[in-house]
């Protein structure tokens, strides 16, 4: 009689490893997916990152070029020509 016993408690054993394979299997699904995520996200950070950097890299070789300094005033210190007018959008929307 031990013989059917022993075959019954090792059939439950072995669907309750599989039952456990499955749960890690699923867990570590969804694991990768964030992963997956956040690498595309650092991908998009650094795509923009090298994007600045070359910008910053322009800048530095063509430092005395009157473009690159009156870009430079403009952006970074909000100087303008003599004569230059500047609006500022007060952030009214005509469809309101």
């Amino acid at each position: 009689m031990k013989l059917p016993r022993s075959g019954l408690i090792s059939k439950i054993i072995v669907f309750a490893l599989i039952i456990y394979a499955c749960a890690n299997l699923i867990s570590l699904r969804g694991r990768i997916e964030t992963a997956r995520d956040d690498l595309n996200e650092l991908r998009r950070l650094v795509a923009a990152q090298e994007i600045s950097n070359a910008e910053l890299e322009y800048e530095i070789e063509h430092y005395d070029e009157p473009e690159v300094i009156s870009d430079i005033a403009r952006s970074d210190l909000g100087l303008v020509l003599p004569g230059e007018i500047i609006f500022y959008d007060g952030g009214y929307d005509a469809a309101d």
